[in-house]
């Protein structure tokens, strides 16, 4: 069995936007992730209550995105990284 590895570059304006203090992590509405993945991702990864992570789907679903965690940009790049592979839309804003 092989495993895939995929290497990420950064351009200078990320590199220069990673000095900033605080980023958010930004969740996006999309039309192939069910609520319960969603909800089951927000949990398990971000150690959101049940009630906060259907909260967190709702909103996606309305208003089209919505900010699930702020922090380094280091720290939000892995968390997009994590999210990505379970097949969520996310970014680093």
């Amino acid at each position: 069995m092989s495993t895939e590895t995929q290497e990420e570059t950064l351009t200078l304006e990320e590199i220069l936007a990673g000095l900033k203090e605080v980023h958010r992590l930004i969740l996006w509405n999309d039309d192939f992730n069910t609520f319960d993945h969603v909800i089951h991702c927000m949990m398990k990864y971000l150690d959101y209550s049940e009630a906060q992570a259907e909260k967190i789907a709702w909103k996606v679903h309305n208003e089209g995105k919505c900010a699930i965690l702020e922090g380094s940009f280091t720290e939000m790049e892995i968390y997009r990284k994590i999210l990505q592979q379970e097949g969520l839309t996310v970014s680093v804003e």
